[in-house]
């Protein structure tokens, strides 16, 4: 049985146990109050950002902050989970009103709006400790093969940086596209991968977790990103007002004090201009 076969598996079980909601459509402000719920599309395979405790409820640092933020319009929260590689698309055809823990990129920002960022985010690379990765520059990792989650930031970001060793005349790395950072760290084990990239919170959470796998976060490698949350641009309304509750809860130390509970650590926000013009 196939990793991907494992993640369909694992989902349908999740969704059997009650974690997804009923189908609903993307909504206005208006409509969100009117029916006194705000649906959430998710995958919560995402720690420290969003993932499922030991009685199989969504936690972490971006449902605390939408917790805080729908208590203050009034309405309460219900999530959809699905894998991340399906949430754009359905959030782009309205089936939910908006979705959190997003790189902030010019392409999605041309089919999504976005609220302001709730985080930021750094990629690293993380290796067995005995293994053939030693280095996070791109340089070193020419030829190798590396696990990422699929249609994610961190696997753009790989596609541009084997873009550039190629013009160089190096081998570019092969890139193995999972649904989720276990299936991930799973290639990474059974020697189908010698690297995983993805964001370094949650690298750094995996190896906390891991303690069966010598695993080593060997270093960051490209830019760090904004991340924030999306909702479909046919509700501006519903953007405007989530980033006003963001702001206020950056305001009164609320975000901060999440950021060191969930991260160790606290992060700069822009508020404005923070989506790349290309």
């Amino acid at each position: 049985m196939g990793l991907k076969t494992l993640g369909t598996l694992a989902l349908a079980a999740a969704l059997g146990a009650g974690l997804m909601t009923a189908p609903a459509g993307a909504a206005s402000l208006k409509e969100v109050k009117e029916k006194g719920t705000l649906v959430v599309g998710i995958d919560p395979t995402f720690a420290p950002f969003e993932f499922t405790d030991a009685g199989g409820k969504i936690v972490g640092y971006d449902p605390d902050i939408i917790a805080a933020v729908a208590k203050n319009l009034g309405v309460k929260v219900e999530y959809k989970v699905m894998p991340f590689s399906g949430i754009l698309p359905a959030l782009i055809a309205g089936g939910f009103d908006m979705t959190p823990t997003l790189n902030v990129t010019a392409e999605r920002a041309k089919r999504i709006d976005y609220v302001i960022p709730t985080a930021t985010s750094t990629n690293a690379v993380l290796a067995l400790k005995d293994g053939k990765v030693k280095s996070s520059d791109i340089g070193a990792l020419s030829g190798l093969t590396c696990a990422v989650k699929q249609t994610t930031q961190p696997e753009q970001m790989m596609q541009a940086l084997n873009t550039g060793l190629e013009n160089a005349g190096k081998a570019p790395v092969e890139l193995l596209g999972f649904e989720t950072i276990e299936q991930t760290i799973a290639a990474l084990d059974k020697g189908r991968a010698d690297c995983v990239v993805d964001d370094k919170s949650v690298l750094t959470e995996a190896v906390g977790k891991r303690k069966d796998l010598a695993l080593v976060v060997v270093g960051d490698i490209g830019p760090s990103t904004p991340i924030g949350w999306g909702v479909n641009k046919a509700d501006a309304d519903l953007a405007a007002a989530l980033s006003a509750e963001v702001a206020k809860l950056k305001a009164d130390g609320t975000i901060g004090k999440l950021q060191t509970q969930y991260f160790g650590y606290t992060m700069e926000l822009p508020e404005k201009d923070f989506v790349p013009a290309n």
